[in-house]
């Protein structure tokens, strides 16, 4: 059985959202000046040396215009080897970055069916929608978050609102010099309130 880990840079308010979706957001590409060598080794070593991608579609749209023609490195080389499995309504629509698969109709039995296949673990990065579906249905079993120490006050956000509250379980936490945080989180089932 495969796992899956949700890998999210975010800011200190929770946004994780990176470039203008055509939403005029602002921000695009605040994570550029925290970029170091120990950060992308950090990223390697979370990624693994083999991974399969959990997408969804504006994701796959997004890094299939960009890690095809990127210059080889351990990570555009990682990522591209990747099977690619996207979340879409329109899998015929689907570009050339492969090898693909489209998760079908029911998103959560795909990823279900997906998990209990031979296969490496699973990667989730870059999808708020995809995020909260996974936590809400327990079929994430680890959470990665790269926190900056930035507040971006708009963007899409880590946890898709209104969707259920969700308890996670510190197992780890690493520093970098550039002020970010690593957290590493388990899931540990729904919000009990006090």
């Amino acid at each position: 059985m495969r796992s899956l880990k949700i890998i999210e840079h975010i800011s200190l308010d929770g946004v994780i959202q990176h470039s203008d979706d055509g939403d005029d957001f602002p921000y695009s590409e605040w994570t550029a000046p925290y970029r170091t060598p120990a950060g992308r080794d950090l990223l390697l070593a979370a990624h693994g040396e083999s991974f399969d991608l959990l997408l969804g579609r504006f994701t796959y749209d997004l890094w299939s215009g960009f890690w095809p023609h990127a210059p080889s490195s351990p990570m555009a080389d990682r990522l591209n080897a990747a099977t690619k499995y996207v979340a879409t309504h329109r899998p015929e629509s689907l570009g050339s970055w492969g090898p693909f698969e489209d998760l079908g109709r029911d998103m959560v039995e795909g990823v279900r069916r997906i998990k209990s296949e031979d296969g490496p673990d699973l990667v989730l990065s870059g999808s708020s929608t995809l995020t909260s579906t996974l936590l809400e249905h327990g079929l994430a079993d680890e959470v990665l978050l790269i926190v900056y120490p930035v507040l971006l006050g708009t963007g899409k956000r880590f946890f898709a609102e209104g969707t259920p509250g969700r308890a996670l379980e510190l197992a780890g936490t690493k520093t970098m010099p550039s002020g970010i945080i690593v957290g590493t989180y388990k899931p540990a089932g729904s919000l009990k309130a006090g």
